[in-house]
């Protein structure tokens, strides 16, 4: 499969550079996405950030060679990116549990990460409701901010996220969105991720467009048509929709199962009202059919 084979290659350059500095353009290039989704993507399948990986890869061959040879302290840390002995050393305890001098003691216990290799593993325990619509164009509103992810993709969205709406509860941004949109004090708005790039990304809190135009002290996002994947979680109690989960599933794997690739573009958390305290999500991911490209 191409999508096994560009990851692999990926993961290859990243292994011959560990020694070197490592561009995470280029590592992104390999397997054919944006930096920023690579490392998105990564973290999702294998429950790390791409960085740590990285660091853990370097620490666990600098246990190596330091076990292995008669390699200065100082001399390894320079090679796998270490600016001090001093930084070194705290990186090689937190992992090792010791000191980079304690390495060739007789019987020192140390850990190693092996080399990571992408394979397919066959579920199919749990589904995976998803439909393909191409959406005309239309235009959102709202309020926005920046999510910076550090590369922490797994937990770092999950927590800012909230709390950008907690925010824009406490403050009353989110009852003058609806108010503009004409919804009830309990409608239910939208969240727009946009403008990905490197390690952030926009987040807006909003609703579609009213016909009358841009409502005054919010932001305007106009959306091109596009072809989405839409993938669904509920109904469920307020408070418990599942989205972490299901976005980990959508990247870790619907994605590389599919036939589709990710088209850059704004993607869309909607939440729906079913009634009786019930609610719906659906995540919408533009994407572009590989086979058709």
């Amino acid at each position: 499969m191409d999508w096994l084979n560009r990851m692999n290659s990926a993961m290859e350059y990243v292994e011959t550079h560990l020694s070197e500095e490592i561009e995470y353009e280029q590592v992104a290039r390999i397997a054919c996405c944006s930096t920023y989704h690579f490392q998105r993507m990564f973290s999702f399948i294998t429950g790390l950030p791409l960085s740590e990986y990285i660091r853990r890869r370097r620490l666990t061959l600098a246990a190596f060679e330091l076990q292995q040879s008669n390699t200065k302290v100082i001399d390894t840390a320079l090679k796998y990116g270490y600016e001090s002995p001093e930084a070194f050393s705290r990186a090689f305890k937190k992992l090792h549990g010791v000191m980079p001098s304690s390495a060739r003691d007789n019987g020192i216990e140390l850990k190693a990460y092996p080399r990571l290799s992408f394979h397919i593993s066959i579920r199919g325990d749990v589904e995976m409701n998803y439909k393909i619509e191409e959406k005309q164009a239309f235009d959102m509103f709202g309020i926005s901010t920046v999510i910076n992810a550090d590369e922490d993709f797994l937990e770092q969205p999950f927590i800012e996220i909230p709390k950008f709406w907690t925010q824009c509860v406490s403050d009353g941004t989110i009852d003058g969105i609806r108010a503009a949109a004409g919804l009830g004090e309990n409608g239910q708005l939208h969240g727009v991720l946009y403008n990905s790039q490197d390690e952030k990304f926009s987040y807006m809190i909003g609703y579609f467009l009213p016909q009358s135009g841009l409502p005054e002290g919010f932001e305007q996002l106009q959306i091109p048509l596009q072809t989405y994947a839409i993938f669904s979680t509920g109904p469920y109690p307020d408070g418990q929709s599942g989205i972490h989960d299901l976005w980990r599933r959508i990247w870790g794997e619907w994605f590389p199962s599919s036939n589709y690739e990710f088209a850059n573009g704004p993607e869309f958390e909607m939440t729906y009202d079913r009634g009786n305290n019930m609610y719906e999500m659906e995540i919408w991911i533009p994407v572009v059919n590989k086979l058709s490209v």
